[in-house]
């Protein structure tokens, strides 16, 4: 299998930047699967308009992006950029068309039982588009071959099925234990 994807990776930077790190290392050169992009802290200056905010994220950063990765934690869910980056990389605009979507758990997410997770506490417009079979989940892998395939299965189904995207954007990050 030999797919190469622009991968964008939405996670939140002050408690996964490892993560991201690792992702980057075990994958980008692997099999040729991946050219990473992510926003990092100081790339965009955070006292100009929400909307510019959000149209720079479109335009200069998953512009390229075929498939969006969201990296998921102990807090992702409450990130107010996690939120505008998958809902920026499921929208077609005139520049660009929408990524595929997967969300790929940490081993830091807080939970006993591997085989579940709470759905309050992974992003909600993620789970609006698992919900509706455009995006899917998974917990952290190594196994590079695994994860290229999770890639390109999220790129095909970007043009099989329609995204959710009809939740309201957040204003400001979230401080509740659970968005449900």
């Amino acid at each position: 299998m030999s797919n190469r994807h622009n991968v964008f990776i939405s996670y939140h930077h002050k408690n996964d930047e490892g993560y991201k790190t690792e992702f980057e290392r075990l994958f980008s050169g692997v099999y040729d699967i991946l050219e990473t992009k992510a926003v990092s802290d100081g790339d965009i200056d955070p006292y100009i308009k929400t909307e510019t905010i959000r149209q720079k994220i479109r335009d200069d950063f998953i512009r390229s992006a075929s498939v969006t990765v969201v990296l998921i934690g102990s807090e992702t869910w409450k990130r107010k950029h996690v939120d505008w980056e998958i809902s920026s990389s499921i929208r077609d605009t005139q520049l660009n068309s929408r990524t595929g979507l997967i969300g790929i758990i940490l081993p830091t997410y807080p939970r006993t039982d591997t085989s579940k997770y709470s759905k309050g506490t992974i992003p909600p417009r993620l789970q609006d588009n698992i919900d509706c079979g455009f995006a899917k989940i998974y917990n952290w892998s190594n196994d590079s071959y695994e994860v290229q395939k999770w890639i390109h299965e999220a790129f095909k189904r970007r043009k099989q099925v329609n995204p959710n995207n009809s939740r309201e954007m957040f204003r400001q990050n979230r401080s509740t234990s659970s968005w449900c």
